[in-house]
């Protein structure tokens, strides 16, 4: 290898090595900054509750998006409403092909989805403007919350 490649090799390593992981749903919490850099959101709130951290993010187009973290670390729940619907795909993680499969059920025209599978679970309504859901892992549930209390 010429001198001259080897600054752009190891560029071109320590970028893929510093590649974000996702905070999608089931992911590492360590990833949610990372996250909130893809969906070019600001941090409006970061709280904590007895057994979990809720991370806020507002998008660009003023959605708002909460990520819920338990105290093992990992993404159990997120939540959006808003203007617009945020990116799923990139929410549910490996989740999204879930989602897409049992959403090809759901009827034409109809503006509320409730998909309920064996350790995932979605819910989502909208129309123009107006868009609002939450997923999360039944699983992965602190002990004491219930789904009810995802906002």
């Amino acid at each position: 290898m010429k001198p001259a490649i080897w600054p752009a090799s190891i560029a071109l390593i320590a970028a893929y090595m510093t590649l974000p992981a996702r905070a999608e749903l089931g992911g590492d919490i360590q990833s949610i900054q990372a996250d909130r850099l893809r969906m070019q959101a600001t941090r409006t709130d970061a709280s904590a509750g007895s057994d979990y951290t809720v991370h806020e993010m507002r998008m660009p187009s003023g959605t708002v998006v909460r990520e819920y973290a338990g105290a093992n670390g990992k993404v159990f729940a997120v939540t959006w409403e808003g203007p617009a619907q945020p990116k799923l795909d990139q929410l549910l993680g490996p989740y999204f092909d879930q989602y897409s499969e049992a959403a090809q059920e759901v009827p034409a025209g109809q503006r509320q989805a409730m998909i309920r599978q064996p350790g995932f679970v979605l819910q989502s309504s909208g129309h123009m403007r107006t868009f609002s859901g939450k997923a999360y892992l039944p699983d992965l549930l602190p002990q004491g919350v219930a789904a009810e209390d995802l906002q």
